[in-house]
């Protein structure tokens, strides 16, 4: 027995976007790799500490903040990744090219989140300032999205 399941080809763009946030997430920890291992940061530690800070050179510290940033970039993106994508699939279903545009818009501005957040010319990671002006207002209407597609099948 086989079971045929027809979905209209607009979602594709939103099944598609959706998995894109799947790699994304792998793009951050390559983004970070890099970093640990130049700073000689060892597994499991998640962050670089103020004793790896205290034994190092001029140099190695900038490094170390960098990887606590690229770590802390990547953390941020757990974080909002998992909810952010269930919104975008929600919505997905009343909305798919829209929402489907709005992740990737919101993956754009987290990659220039990410990117700024590491940039050796800002202090206390405020590059990242322009990728959250980004990629916040698309997470925050893919979640208003996807509620008023709840709320509107509603009996």
């Amino acid at each position: 027995m086989s079971v045929t399941i027809t979905v209209p080809s607009e979602y594709g763009y939103v099944i598609t976007t959706t998995v894109a946030t799947f790699f994304l997430g792998l793009w951050h920890g390559m983004n970070a790799r890099p970093l640990r291992l130049k700073g000689g940061v060892k597994q499991p530690k998640a962050y670089a500490d103020s004793n790896d800070f205290a034994a190092a050179d001029a140099e190695t510290k900038k490094t170390l903040y960098l990887f606590n940033c690229a770590q802390r970039a990547h953390g941020n993106y757990i974080e909002n990744q998992p909810s952010t994508a269930i919104a975008l699939l929600i919505a997905g279903l009343r909305y798919p090219r829209l929402s489907a545009l709005l992740g990737v818009g919101w993956m754009i501005g987290r990659v220039i989140f990410t990117l700024g957040y590491c940039r050796r010319d800002k202090e206390n990671g405020s590059g990242r300032i322009l990728g959250f002006a980004i990629q916040f207002p698309m997470q925050i209407t893919l979640w208003g999205l996807a509620a008023w597609t709840g709320i509107s099948i509603l009996p």
